[in-house]
């Protein structure tokens, strides 16, 4: 590992409105997925960090927030405590508008915190291929208007377009330090938080309406078998005994279905075969335990 004298080392919160595209960024800007992706809102719970090596010197720490929004229930409320807590921490913010929401309600309370917390951001206008430049300009110049933002990026995460352009700004402006972590690794998230993130991805993705915020999953156990393979054993906790079977699907064919997806993606990152075994509970005030909290890797709030 280098020395202090020649790296650079910071951290990066990506922070945003619920399905902004902060996870999408992640993964793009560490060159795999560490951070689960689907087209609903809030789909990410916790804190996940993102290594980036983003020159031969420089290791840009990314901080992937959930999104914020007003939070309604405990958990909301965990995970809107979680994105503050990356943000204040970092040296850099990133916020994320979606091009084609504009400058929504959501965009215009989180800028209303970073004021109140006296933190500037860095514009990542994202999701630039769906609206017209024609639009976009002015919707740049309304938002910058502010006074939050030093620096403004049009990005598509999606895509990667202009994403080059934001990591090489944040790069040259790391603060000089050694790296916190090993060049190749991709982030620091536990493998069993991974796995249960993973599961939950897959559920986001074939569950719909309000059930996939209702439940949450728990790896349980996770060994190492002796021809290699790894056996993981789960839970799907759900809230109400009506779930439970709309989880499970006619036949057990939806919870076969995610299983299998969720399996492919683990051995994919792996690089090990994997034996899933993925089990549904009822447990009506899961939301209400700190113990799932922790898991979660989330402070547990009063209220």
């Amino acid at each position: 590992m280098n020395t202090p004298a020649t790296t650079r080392c910071g951290f990066v919160a990506l922070v945003g409105a619920p399905n902004a595209g902060k996870s999408t960024l992640l993964n793009w800007m560490v060159g795999g997925k560490i951070s689960i992706v689907t087209p609903k809102v809030q789909t990410t719970r916790s804190r996940i960090t993102g290594i980036c090596m983003a020159d031969e010197n420089t290791q840009i720490i990314f901080l992937d927030t959930p999104g914020i929004f007003e939070p309604k229930r405990r958990l909301e409320k965990a995970m809107v405590t979680a994105a503050w807590s990356g943000a204040q921490d970092a040296d850099f913010v990133v916020l994320l508008v979606d091009a084609k929401r504009g400058f929504d309600g959501d965009s215009r309370r989180i800028i209303e915190g970073l004021v109140s917390r006296k933190r500037r951001a860095v514009l990542a206008l994202n999701k630039i291929d769906g609206i017209s430049r024609e639009a976009l300009l002015p919707l740049a110049a309304k938002l910058n208007e502010t006074g939050v933002f030093s620096d403004s990026f049009m990005i598509s995460a999606l895509k990667g377009d202009g994403v080059d352009d934001l990591r090489d700004f944040l790069a040259a402006r790391m603060p000089p330090g050694p790296w916190l972590y090993p060049e190749d690794q991709l982030s620091d998230i536990p493998l069993r938080l991974l796995a249960a993130e993973t599961t939950r991805e897959k559920l986001f993705l074939r569950l719909h309406q309000e059930l996939p915020y209702a439940l949450g999953v728990e790896t349980e156990s996770w060994e190492e078998l002796k021809d290699g393979s790894l056996r993981i054993d789960q839970v799907i906790y759900v809230l109400r005994d009506s779930h439970k079977p709309i989880v499970l699907g006619k036949g057990g064919k939806q919870i076969k279905a995610v299983g299998q997806a969720a399996r492919l993606d683990l051995e994919a990152f792996l690089g090990q075969r994997v034996h899933l075994f993925i089990h549904v509970k009822v447990a009506p005030k899961w939301t209400d335990d700190p113990a799932r909290y922790r898991d979660m890797g989330l402070e547990f709030p009063k209220w």
